[in-house]
């Protein structure tokens, strides 16, 4: 945080509605602070209620640590007279508009477009922030793989960082030249507030399906959750929708933005038609233009058609738009190829949604052109939604002439238990050709050791992850690096 970027309180809760203020109200703030331990004199700490710990607990920390001024929605019993309390409904909401206010609103100084939906976020991102960089424009990525601005890569820890750190990361792209942003914006980050208070040129709609109902618990919480981003987008911007997803429309029922949409299937402002779509490239046709790209499958022509379309509202030619798409590359982990010196060839996505990985493997299945087996490294995460695991697995070997279950990223779960749980999604029909093999490396060298030339693995799940995440520790793991290992350790023919 910007150690020069004192506010007064003034400032920071200008336009704020519903907060009630106690203590003096000329008092100067240089940092917004959510982990007490961190609270230095000047401080302003805010006490969220979070899921695994409650900040109020940590309020009087705060206070002697030296804040200056504490955000809560629930004041202590004793309150320190030489500190200031801002009480407020819901404390995310009111840090979202604070934080904005600290950095001097750099969203309504920049141009933000936000993705959201339960596949394709990244993808769509991360071709805006290729594409308008060809286009000469000084840009910004915010997602799942990295946040980025211009060439200087910054880790990323959640798909939408917390408020405050959000509006620091648009404020260091305003300062470095940015003009454009482009990020994904996750369920979570809408029902928790961690984009309230940015403004938005456009929002886009990818599609939705079943995804984090263990947090959402019900699938009309996830829609309602995806919607609310919508909702809230200003009535200069643009919200761009996929009709061919039934859920589409109803992102859009409340929203004052411009209505523009995007489609395969039916008319639509942006409408395209796949012509030919091999392991190579695929030839569409989009708005009457011929054009060949160099990523493949139908739900990349999706990802395309919905960047061709931001560009064109945020006013890009239509023609150089797709000049320049036709150029771009998959990001890392999203359907990216290898090929083996035998012939095999190996696929490496991020596919952990029952949708994602049916996407995948459809498209595999289109690609095949003979007898081509598709071997299928697949499992799913713990701690998370438990429901799609036995629909990951069914999905797999409908799909798939092998099966290979095996772990993904644990967490606090036993392996084990997530594997069973998948097993049950395994047809009877199917038995003989799936297994389980806890180690994930073990799966993808048993994968390779079982491929034939010209066959197709396909590890999913993991994707540009660089590790495994098991009992609180990541633990490096690359399914690339892996995959290439076993390339070289077994030899072929």
């Amino acid at each position: 945080m910007d150690p020069n970027n004192d506010k007064s309180l003034h400032t920071l809760l200008q336009s704020i509605k519903g907060l009630e203020v106690i203590g003096a109200q000329d008092v100067t703030v240089d940092r917004l602070i959510l982990d007490s331990r961190n609270v230095s004199s000047g401080s302003m700490f805010i006490a969220l209620r979070g899921t695994q710990t409650d900040g109020h607990k940590y309020i009087e920390t705060a206070v002697n640590a030296g804040a200056s001024a504490i955000l809560c929605e629930e004041l202590p019993t004793e309150l320190n007279p030489k500190v200031t309390y801002i009480k407020a409904q819901d404390s995310a909401e009111a840090m979202g508009l604070i934080a904005a206010n600290f950095y001097d609103n750099p969203s309504h100084k920049l141009t933000l477009v936000g993705v959201t939906g339960t596949n394709g976020k990244t993808s769509v991102a991360t071709f805006l922030f290729q594409l308008f960089r060809r286009l000469g424009y000084r840009c910004g990525l915010l997602s799942t793989v990295q946040n980025q601005v211009e060439d200087e890569v910054i880790p990323s820890t959640h798909t939408t960082p917390d408020s405050i750190t959000l509006n620091q990361l648009l404020a260091t792209m305003l300062k470095k030249g940015c003009s454009h942003v482009f990020m994904e914006v996750s369920s979570h980050s809408v029902v928790q507030h961690r984009i309230t208070g940015l403004q938005f040129a456009g929002g886009i709609f990818t599609n939705i399906t079943h995804d984090h109902l263990d947090f959402h618990k019900t699938f009309d919480n996830y829609i309602k959750a995806k919607k609310g981003f919508f909702d809230n987008l200003p009535k200069k911007a643009f919200a761009l929708i996929n009709v061919d997803d039934r859920r589409g429309s109803v992102m859009v029922q409340n929203t004052q933005a411009r209505i523009e949409t995007y489609s395969l299937q039916t008319l639509a402002t942006f409408k395209g038609k796949i012509i030919s779509d091999t392991l190579a490239g695929m030839h569409m046709d989009i708005n009457m233009h011929e054009v060949w790209f160099r990523v493949i499958g139908r739900f990349n022509a999706y990802n395309l058609l919905s960047v061709y379309g931001a560009a064109v509202l945020l006013g890009e030619n239509p023609e150089t738009v797709l000049t320049e798409l036709s150029a771009l590359k998959s990001p890392p982990g999203r359907f990216e190829q290898f090929h083996s010196t035998s012939h095999i060839v190996g696929i490496v996505d991020y596919a952990h949604t029952p949708d994602a990985l049916e996407n995948v493997l459809e498209t595999i299945t289109h690609l095949r052109s003979g007898n081509e087996k598709v071997i299928t490294v697949v499992g799913c995460g713990g701690n998370r939604d438990a429901a799609k695991r036995p629909k990951m697995a069914e999905i797999a070997c409908k799909y798939s002439n092998r099966v290979i279950l095996t772990s993904d990223n644990p967490r606090f779960e036993e392996p084990m238990d997530i594997l069973d749980e998948m097993r049950k999604g395994v047809p009877p029909l199917d038995f003989k050709k799936t297994s389980v093999i806890e180690d994930r490396k073990d799966a993808i060298f048993k994968a390779y050791e079982e491929a034939n030339p010209d066959d197709i693995i396909l590890i999913a799940g993991k994707g540009h992850e660089t590790y495994q995440d098991i009992k609180g520790v990541k633990h490096h793991f690359d399914d690339k690096e892996v995959l290439g290992l076993a390339f070289i350790s077994i030899p072929k023919g």
